[in-house]
């Protein structure tokens, strides 16, 4: 399993991946998550995988391919007019990966081989957007009321986004936010683990901000994992007791 996490702010986007694969419990390995692609001054672009690594290293190895020979191997993401026909092109290909491996008999014991991903990314004179892509190949856009997409792992650290987010927040709250999302997943479930990939977008700005591999020595996030959870016990124990007796006797 996995976890990722993309959110849109006022300044930008800000997007997180963790990178643990696991085929049973003796079986556990780390892979990249997160794919960046950038035309200085023009476009940048990262998608955020999760499901079937073999399916989504398919999408990832071919969409490498359009881009280093587009003019042999059209559609490429670096040619697209918009994001949203990046998100088009993205759902058309993982849909053919995943509809090619179940027309080959690859798939017959239920969703194995399926996928989801996130898109990001702005070009130039557009709006920073984010889409979430279904396995099918359809998608949906991140506005006002949806302004955060998870895959993956995403009942854990679901609370801690919705109520915590706000769109006009800094990056660095941002990041904050994300640490402990990720940290309240890492805690309840093994399929999620460190190292966790981090990307920050500014807007207009068509590189990375921020970019940086989060391990487990990882000090910032060592202090955010601790300190929260002790936050978490002080609140606890702040709350009102519960009494056995009838208080409206």
């Amino acid at each position: 399993m996995t976890y990722c996490v993309g959110m849109v702010l006022d300044k930008g986007l800000v997007l997180m991946s963790d990178t643990r694969t696991n085929s049973g419990v003796d079986n556990i390995s780390t892979f990249r998550k997160m794919f960046t692609w950038s035309v200085p001054g023009e476009r940048i672009i990262t998608i955020m995988t999760a499901g079937n690594l073999a399916t989504t290293q398919s999408v990832i190895s071919q969409l490498e391919e359009r881009n280093k020979a587009p003019e042999e191997r059209r559609p490429s993401i670096l040619d697209a007019p918009t994001m949203f026909q990046v998100a088009t092109i993205v759902g058309r290909l993982l849909s053919d990966v995943i509809e090619g491996r179940q027309e080959s008999g690859m798939q017959s014991e239920g969703p194995r081989f399926t996928a989801s991903m996130i898109v990001a990314g702005q070009i130039k004179d557009m709006e920073p957007r984010l889409f979430l892509i279904y396995p099918e190949g359809n998608f949906i856009e991140a506005s006002f009321d949806t302004p955060f997409f998870q895959i993956g792992e995403t009942k854990y650290g679901r609370p801690i986004l919705v109520r915590g987010y706000d769109k006009g927040m800094s990056f660095e709250d941002a990041v904050k936010l994300l640490m402990v999302s990720f940290d309240s997943t890492l805690a309840a479930n093994l399929s999620v683990g460190l190292p966790f990939d981090l990307m920050v977008i500014e807007r207009d700005r068509f590189e990375a901000l921020h970019h940086k591999r989060i391990t487990a020595e990882d000090p910032f996030f060592k202090l955010i994992s601790s300190s929260w959870g002790e936050a978490l016990r002080s609140a606890f124990y702040s709350l009102p007791d519960y009494s056995f007796e009838d208080r409206a006797s």
